[in-house]
């Protein structure tokens, strides 16, 4: 051939007393050299077969599955009152800011963070119900999978705190019982004059649901990172034991076994010695 989608005028002549099922072509493919067919030895079926080929050739073969890399995947859930500062507390853990600017948007955010903790690798999924709280909405489809609840209230909106009830008893309903949760009082940088909570009054509130309990402030960083680090670690502890006691019976069972092989054989020997 002349060149590639060439072709001379005796060659197309020699393809018009062939006929439609047999071409000359030029395979453009690497393996095979570029090498040319004549329609003297390539027929329809045999074109066929080897455009297959050539298409399978030039497939890019399918990238080996990357590691994980992380050991335990958490999904966090932040939950509470519109405006108690839900959305600026996960914008201060994931991305290390802060605005007063935030707007309040409609829908379901998330945002990643892996952290190291006790030489593990955690990845924490963290979603925010991004003012869908104003309109009660929040359901078992958001619930689903949660490991982990922060329920928010602001320290100078008493009606948030007292809504805690409330967030608490939307968590029985939707949620697992196992979920672990913290409450967590934000805004603790205001004036003490605007404070409408105390802080023992918080603690009171965990307490009586045996719940850990923070006073955070998203505008100075104050405890943020302590309030994620320690929830993920009880977490990470709850997910341990599951996988330990998941393991227990099993070792029961080969113990127990190995106990009535001892006694088995101990029984024989016994016999032997008395015969």
């Amino acid at each position: 051939m002349e060149g590639w989608g060439k072709t001379t005028k005796t060659q197309r002549q020699e393809q018009r007393r062939l006929g439609p099922n047999r071409r000359d072509f030029k395979v453009a493919h690497p393996s095979l050299d570029n090498r040319s067919f004549s329609g003297s030895t390539v027929n329809g079926s045999s074109c066929l077969l080897l455009s297959g080929f050539v298409r399978y050739l030039s497939m890019a073969a399918p990238p080996a599955r990357a590691r994980a890399d992380y050991d335990y995947l958490i999904k966090l859930l932040l939950i509470g009152d519109s405006g108690v500062g839900k959305s600026c507390l996960l914008l201060r853990f994931s991305d290390g800011s802060f605005t007063t600017s935030f707007i309040t948007t409609i829908g379901i955010d998330f945002k990643i963070r892996t952290i190291e903790l006790d030489g593990k690798r955690i990845k924490l999924q963290i979603w925010d119900t991004a003012g869908q709280e104003r309109f009660r909405t929040i359901t078992t489809a958001y619930y689903r999978g949660a490991m982990g609840i922060l329920l928010v209230y602001d320290v100078t909106d008493e009606s948030s705190f007292n809504n805690i009830g409330n967030w608490i008893r939307n968590i029985e309903q939707h949620a697992s019982d196992n979920v672990n949760k913290i409450l967590v009082g934000n805004k603790a940088d205001m004036d003490e004059s605007k404070r409408a909570v105390p802080t023992s009054k918080g603690q009171a509130l965990a307490d009586e649901y045996g719940i850990k309990f923070f006073e955070t402030s998203a505008k100075t960083n104050l405890n943020v990172e302590e309030v994620f680090f320690s929830i993920a670690r009880d977490i990470k502890q709850r997910l341990a034991d599951t996988d330990a006691r998941a393991e227990l019976p099993a070792a029961i069972k080969i113990n127990q076994a190995d106990s009535a092989a001892g006694a088995s054989q101990g029984t024989q020997k016994s016999a032997c010695c008395g015969s």
